[in-house]
C-alpha cells in the first residue's frame, strides 16, 4: 500500500486529445513528513505515520513537542497512519507525489460535507405523501406512518427518520490520476472527492 495526505482545492475539468472532457478534482500535496515507523516487533502491526501541516508550538501539547522532536521536524496539525506501507522509509524523511503515476487507479477517503438536520426526503430519498394539487398541506414531505397503532404499536429500531446529515467518512475506489503537477504540488484526481474546499483528504494506491 501506497499513500499520502493531502488537501482538496476544488474542482476543474481536462480535455483529452479528442475532444473529451473528464472533471477532476484538484488535491494539493504537500510533501508529507514521516515521524513515525511502527514495526511488528515493537507494535505488532507495520505502518507508517505521515504528518502535514505545520502548527504553532502554543497549540501543541508537550507529549507531541516530543514526538516530533523524535523526527527533528516542527509540530504537524494532521497526522494520518497508513498500514502495510510498500516503501521502505525512515523516520524524519518525507513521501512526496512521486509515488504515484499517471493513470494509476487509487481510492480517496475523506469526510462529506455537513447537511445539518434534513427531512426524509433529502436525508434518504422518500418520494413523500399526498398529492401536490387541490388544495396545500403540510404533509407532501412527510415520512408516514412510524408504526401501526395495533402492530408493532412501537417504532422499530433503526427506522429512517429525519435527522443529521452529512459528515461522514467516505472512500471512493477505482479513480483515476489524470495529471500530475509536481512543481505545484497538484494532482488531478477524476470524479469528485468527498469533502469542502480545504478539507484534508487520504490518498492510497
Amino acid at each position: 500500500m501506497k499513500g499520502i495526505i493531502g488537501k482538496k482545492i476544488g474542482m476543474t475539468s481536462i480535455f483529452a486529445t479528442d475532444g473529451k472532457q473528464t472533471a477532476c478534482t484538484i488535491i494539493e500535496v504537500e510533501p508529507n513528513t514521516v515521524t513515525q515507523v511502527k514495526t511488528v516487533e515493537n507494535d505488532g502491526y507495520t505502518a507508517l505515520q505521515l504528518s502535514v501541516v505545520d502548527k504553532k508550538e502554543k497549540h501543541t501539547t508537550k507529549a507531541e513537542l516530543n514526538h516530533f522532536a523524535k523526527a527533528q521536524t516542527t509540530p504537524k496539525r494532521f497526522v494520518k497512519e497508513f498500514r502495510n506501507y510498500s516503501i521502505d522509509k525512515n523516520i524524519g524523511e518525507t513521501v512526496s507525489l512521486d509515488i504515484f503515476s499517471e493513470g494509476d487507479t487509487v481510492e480517496v477517503v475523506g469526510t462529506t460535507k455537513g447537511r445539518g438536520f434534513q427531512g426524509v426526503v433529502k436525508r434518504h430519498g422518500f418520494s413523500g405523501v399526498g398529492e401536490a394539487t387541490h388544495g396545500q398541506h403540510d404533509r407532501s414531505r412527510a415520512p408516514g406512518s412510524l408504526g401501526g397503532s395495533s402492530y408493532p404499536s412501537r417504532v422499530f429500531k433503526g427506522l429512517r427518520m429525519a435527522g443529521r446529515m452529512g459528515g461522514d467518512r467516505v472512500k471512493l475506489k477505482g479513480l483515476k490520476v489524470v495529471k500530475i503537477f509536481p512543481e505545484k504540488n497538484y494532482v488531478l484526481i477524476s470524479g469528485s472527492v468527498p469533502g469542502h474546499n480545504g478539507s484534508i483528504v487520504l490518498i492510497q494506491k
